[in-house]
């Protein structure tokens, strides 16, 4: 059980090596290979809180902090990459490309360390800077960047206002719909870089559709009272 509990963390861990291939993929301006690093980094971070509650690392192997590995892998792989894809790919023009990237690195690392950020149903209170899902789902649409910069300093607010967002797999309510949701956005986030963003692509309309549930569910649970048992 010790040894299964240390390969956890070591899965974790791998977060920062796809992190680090996905930078170097964007240092060249290959951007549909750095996301497909990042939806690689997304998927390890889908599965490796359900191991690590599965095999018990914090008793299992409590030399390492398993929270805060995430942490650090996360902000990585959901902020720092993905900013720097936006503000380097020049899909913001001029100053609002500054703008967005230091309201973005700014905002969630502040985030990242609020001891506040999950709520008692184990969703996160406020937008919980899945930066990544966001660029990606960007650089798919190329919307105008008036939109861009206003969805940006938008979710930005965001994450420090009592709105929910739920965690696909820790969220119990509503999860036998939101996690397929979850993996349906990992698989058309997928496609979509594997296509080089084809404007033509199915999976941008999957993308949207996806996204909008996966931002809107919280809200929604907040304002629809949920049934008692």
């Amino acid at each position: 059980m010790k040894f299964k509990a240390l390969l956890v963390h070591l899965l974790t861990a791998s977060g920062a090596v796809f992190a680090m291939l996905a930078m170097l993929a964007a240092v060249d301006e290959k951007w549909s290979l750095m996301f497909l690093w990042l939806v690689v980094a997304f998927a390890v971070d889908g599965i490796d809180g359900p191991l690590a509650r599965q095999y018990d690392v914090k008793t299992n192997a409590p030399q390492y902090d398993g929270v805060l590995l995430d942490l650090i892998v996360d902000y990585l792989t959901y902020v720092f990459v993905p900013a720097y894809a936006l503000f380097r790919s020049g899909l913001l023009p001029n100053w609002t490309g500054w703008i967005v990237i230091i309201i973005i690195t700014f905002t969630s690392a502040l985030y990242f360390a609020d001891t506040r950020m999950k709520t008692k149903d184990n969703s996160f209170s406020g937008f919980p800077g899945c930066w990544n899902m966001v660029v990606l789902v960007l650089f798919a649409l190329h919307p105008n960047y008036w939109v861009m910069l206003t969805l940006v300093v938008g979710l930005s607010i965001t994450m420090f206002v009592p709105l929910k967002f739920i965690h696909p797999v820790r969220t119990t309510r509503w999860r036998t719909i939101s996690l397929p949701i979850a993996f349906a956005w990992t698989v058309f986030a997928g496609w979509a870089a594997w296509v080089d963003f084809h404007p033509q692509s199915w999976a941008h309309w999957g993308l949207v559709v996806t996204s909008i549930y996966l931002l809107g569910v919280g809200i929604a649970q907040q304002i629809i009272p949920a049934r008692s048992a």
